[in-house]
């Protein structure tokens, strides 16, 4: 009886093995940019406890965040990402021309496939000492920067062409002008941290710089946050600055391989719910919701918002100009 027992128990886990419902719990690793932290920390609850009411399933989110452009990377060496929730078209086009992402992912969601938005803005030390107000006060010799290194962050590359769109305004298009202006601000740089945490551990907790460059949902989120409130940091956006998009996509490659296609769908779409706009906002992005912004709009500042796209062209120029080897952003740094 109990040799029959034994037997009829092994089977039975055999079957539940072979048929994935001995307490399996499907899993999504969603890939971010290295900011994110907080944000998706939020998040994902929320969405674990949308899919158990929906559909009566327990589901497990990891994360992976990095600067993007590591991110794609990793994902072509072989990273399971199931989704990717990015702050650069270019790095979702990197793993399209790899076969991971399907050509038109941009017209999967609304807003192309952006469900919030930012820009690039300055956090100055108390006091603002070195009277920082706009973009040109960057390039004066005395004034040190931190931002992340743009070969590795999208956050970086966005700054990059903030400063490039700002120069082209002022500039009226003048290549040689707008190449020495930017020169000027990459060679203040004293700080190149691989993303955009790292930019703000350089500034923050290590004193490096007069200025921090990155999202302005980074600097208001230390501005104003717990950790770093007491240090008086003053938050600086320029009256002109970029129109930073926060693409997002399902990899294909992935998904189709785990079985996890219509889970990552769900999860990208949740990020356009009204609830999560919300919770958006109170993290300081700038979300596409028309109600929901209309909320948010005293807690930023009036910018014009320059999109990248309709100055300098598609953003696969955008990169094979400034990003590629030896591309404008290399000539530059090389000066």
């Amino acid at each position: 009886m109990l040799l029959k027992k034994l037997i009829t128990t092994a089977a039975f886990a055999a079957t539940l093995a072979a048929t994935g419902t001995a307490g399996a719990q499907t899993s999504l690793l969603n890939a971010s940019f290295d900011v994110a932290r907080e944000t998706f920390a939020a998040i994902n609850p929320k969405f674990i406890q949308h899919w158990k009411k929906t559909t009566g399933e327990d589901v497990k989110i990891d994360q992976s965040f990095a600067g993007t452009s590591r991110q794609a990377q990793d994902i072509a060496q072989g990273k399971k990402a199931d989704t990717v929730t990015f702050n650069q078209v270019t790095d979702i086009e990197f793993l399209v021309d790899r076969g991971f992402v399907a050509k038109d992912w941009a017209s999967k969601f609304p807003h192309n496939s952006s469900p919030y938005y930012s820009t690039i803005a300055f956090l100055v030390r108390k006091g603002n000492p070195k009277n920082i107000k706009t973009w040109d006060d960057l390039v004066r010799s005395d004034v040190k920067l931190v931002f992340p290194n743009p070969k590795t962050s999208g956050n970086a590359r966005y700054t990059y062409l903030a400063a490039w769109l700002y120069a082209n305004q002022q500039f009226k298009g003048d290549e040689a002008k707008i190449k020495e202006f930017v020169s000027k601000l990459l060679h203040n740089v004293e700080s190149f941290p691989t993303g955009g945490r790292g930019a703000t551990v350089a500034f923050a907790q290590n004193g490096q710089g007069d200025a921090l460059l990155t999202f302005e949902s980074e600097v208001l989120n230390i501005a104003n946050g717990p950790d770093f409130k007491a240090d008086g940091y003053e938050v600086v956006v320029p009256p002109v600055s970029i129109l930073a998009e926060f693409p997002v996509a399902v990899v294909d490659k992935v998904v189709d391989a785990k079985g996890t296609r219509k889970l990552a769908t769900e999860y990208l779409k949740f990020q356009y719910d009204p609830e999560i706009q919300q919770l958006l906002t109170t993290f300081n992005y700038r979300v596409n919701d028309p109600e929901v912004a209309k909320k948010a709009e005293a807690q930023f500042a009036k910018v014009e918002l320059i999109n990248p796209t309709q100055v300098l062209g598609s953003w696969n120029d955008i990169q094979a100009k400034h990003f590629g080897a030896n591309g404008v952003l290399d000539q530059l740094l090389a000066k």
